[in-house]
């Protein structure tokens, strides 16, 4: 049994004394113990190494003690499982140099064996398990089937992802085959993940605020929606799209146990949105970890008040930035960790 269970007790609803804390790339860039091994290993060799990883995946919990590690990886290893080329360039960010735009380069992309094309990312799961040591849960990820097709069709970051939209809107049929590969290569990685043995899955909608709302429900959710349909009988599935506010009433309809919230969307209009009956969590802006902690300390209380302490996990917006300093980031923590309703 996890003996700090509260981040799961949030999940089900159940009444607390005080909301739990993770925040989204918290095992990361802004920790002087990450950039040691940054230093040392590429990006995706600290993905590929189950002692990297896990490492990397606790440095914040020894230095903070959030109530949830989330495993250090990322949502582009499922299009490299796939058969898509991904690099990581620095001062650059993902690169994929043959993107996806026609029926030829689709026929390429495969459903592949989670377990053998991804298997490092299991033997990362375990190893970090060891070294949680039943403290607290583990939280695993995936991106969502839009958000891997803006890159794998995109070829690379962007501010519109205007290539990817105009894939989908010229060739619907061919956008529909690759958002239906990547679901389904999605579903078998977080069952994997889950007999792996993390206790929650989040799914990191990042780009689904990128369409209207007509095109959310065609391109977006309801391919999200069919994983969480998948998994939630087997593990707490909580959904985040951010900049997709105007979907939160159809996403508290669905099977998932938490929706992520981002910081344009106030807690009156979020819990409003989504009837007040489901868990939330966010949503703090990562800039305002900028301001000073005695003013975090401050406005994180203010945030637990009016989102309310229970079917509530505090986080932020979106990840923490690689330019917050150590004692911000610890305000943050300490504030949920002190809170009193």
């Amino acid at each position: 049994m996890i003996k700090n269970d509260l981040f799961l007790r949030a999940l089900k609803g159940e009444t607390v004394d005080r909301p739990p804390v993770w925040m989204m790339r918290q095992a990361g860039r802004y920790l002087p113990e990450f950039m040691e091994i940054r230093e040392k290993y590429d990006f995706f060799t600290r993905c590929r190494t189950p002692e990297l990883a896990s490492e990397i995946t606790v440095q914040p919990i020894r230095r903070y003690g959030m109530d949830a590690a989330i495993l250090f990886s990322d949502i582009l290893v499922v299009p490299q499982a796939m058969n898509v080329e991904v690099e990581m360039k620095p001062n650059f960010g993902p690169y994929l140099p043959n993107p996806i735009r026609d029926k030829k380069s689709l026929d390429q992309v495969i459903i592949p064996d989670v377990n053998e094309e991804l298997g490092y990312v299991m033997d990362a799961i375990k190893a970090t398990k060891e070294k949680l040591n039943n403290e607290i849960p583990l939280i695993g990820f995936a991106g969502s089937p839009w958000t891997i097709l803006c890159y794998m069709v995109q070829g690379q970051g962007s501010k519109n992802f205007d290539k990817a939209k105009e894939f989908c809107f010229t060739q619907p049929v061919l956008a529909h085959e690759l958002l239906r590969k990547i679901t389904e290569t999605t579903i078998a990685y977080l069952k994997a993940k889950v007999k792996a043995g993390v206790n929650a899955v989040q799914v990191f909608d990042s780009w689904g605020g990128m369409l209207s709302p007509v095109d959310y429900q065609e391109f977006s959710w309801q391919y999200i929606n069919d994983i969480i349909e998948a998994l939630k009988d087997e593990v707490p599935v909580i959904a985040f799209g951010k900049g997709c506010w105007f979907a939160l009433n159809e996403m508290s309809k669905s099977g998932a146990s938490a929706l992520g919230i981002d910081w344009t969307c106030s807690a009156r209009n979020a819990r409003y949105l989504t009837g007040g009956n489901i868990t939330l969590q966010g949503n703090f802006d990562p800039s305002r970890l900028l301001s000073p902690p005695n003013e975090i300390k401050k406005m994180v209380t203010e945030m637990i008040n009016n989102f309310g302490k229970d079917k509530y996990i505090v986080n932020l917006g979106h990840g923490i930035l690689p330019n917050i300093p150590l004692e911000n980031a610890k305000a943050f923590v300490d504030a949920v960790k002190e809170y009193k309703p």
